[in-house]
């Protein structure tokens, strides 16, 4: 019988979705970020882009098996920020997890899963409270699943709320929290802290966007000795969970694949507008985990530290 729906890029698809792209945008915290660097422009309409490309090298997996991920991102969007400082965009990100799983025994031998397709909506909205205070919204609207996933059923939705305070020019501090629904009809609530501390003229500290991915909080240290050079380091979690094909492994189930890089970046600014980076580092605490249609546990394995190497691009005009 012929799946209505299926979670399937062809190339019509792919073209459609690549212009789509093209014209997305930066999350409220980022512009937070962008602002202090210089990056983010002030009044207008302005178009951001940013992606890139990570390889997680062969690592193995707990009681038998191995694998390795070539993942790839891109995003951006309009943005238009108003004299008062109030700012909206329309997000739109895609994002490709490609798994190779190999080995006789174990989680590896299941071949559980193979290439993973996102797609991101979201519309996030700042706005200027005082001269301290800022609040953010932002509505969002995912679509994460494996190829030929019923596409329905990849389906997820919630937002993230919270407020800022700037206590001056070179510290900025807020809560919020995040409220998302799960492929298996539960509700995750997730807190969020927004952070961008300018301690010296050359060195900062923020939360916001991952430099390779963008799938979980984190912090980096940033340290720019130049308007064109910057070196960071840092760490956050990420957690990506899809939806599985019906002829797969386990027909409708869950995948779950979490971890916590540690990664460290050079990047260089061919001007404000245009920057590109290189990347590393290494993947630890990662775990795996296979389930049914309803979220219930089949199997779960640690596996080893794995390594990375990447490459990123933002730009805004």
């Amino acid at each position: 019988m012929k799946r209505k729906n299926d979670f399937n890029l062809t190339g019509g698809m792919i073209i459609c979705l690549y212009l789509l792209i093209a014209v997305s945008t930066v999350a409220a915290a980022e512009e937070i970020r962008e602002r202090s660097t210089g990056m983010a422009s002030k009044t207008g309409w302005s178009v951001f882009t940013r992606g890139g490309y990570v390889y997680q090298m062969d690592t193995d997996i707990d009681n038998g098996g191995s694998f390795s991920v070539n993942r790839f991102f891109v995003q951006g969007g309009p943005t238009y920020v108003s004299d008062g400082g109030t700012s909206i965009s329309l997000a739109v990100g895609y994002g490709f997890d490609g798994y190779d799983f190999s080995g006789d025994t174990g989680f590896g031998s299941l071949r559980p899963w193979e290439d993973i397709h996102s797609l991101r909506f979201s519309i996030p909205l700042r706005w200027k409270i005082n001269e301290q205070w800022t609040g953010f919204v932002s509505p969002t609207l995912r679509f994460t699943g494996e190829k030929g996933a019923d596409f329905d059923d990849t389906l997820t939705g919630g937002g993230f709320a919270g407020f800022s305070y700037r206590f001056s020019d070179r510290l900025t501090i807020g809560p919020g929290v995040g409220v998302l629904t799960q492929l298996e009809d539960s509700t995750r609530v997730i807190p969020i802290l927004i952070i961008n501390w300018k301690i010296t003229d050359t060195l900062s500290l923020n939360t916001g966007r991952g430099i390779g991915a963008t799938l979980g909080p984190g912090l980096t240290l940033d340290w720019r000795p130049s308007r064109a050079w910057s070196f960071s380091i840092g760490g956050r979690y990420e957690s990506l969970r899809f939806r599985l094909d019906e002829d797969g492994t386990v027909s409708n189930g869950i995948g779950d694949d979490r971890s916590f890089p540690l990664f460290g970046g050079i990047e260089y600014s061919f001007t404000p507008m245009v920057r590109i980076s290189v990347l590393g580092g290494v993947e630890v605490g990662g775990k795996l985990r296979l389930e049914d249609e309803n979220g219930h546990k089949i199997i779960e394995e640690n596996h080893d530290p794995a390594g990375f190497l990447g490459i990123a691009f933002s730009t805004r005009f």
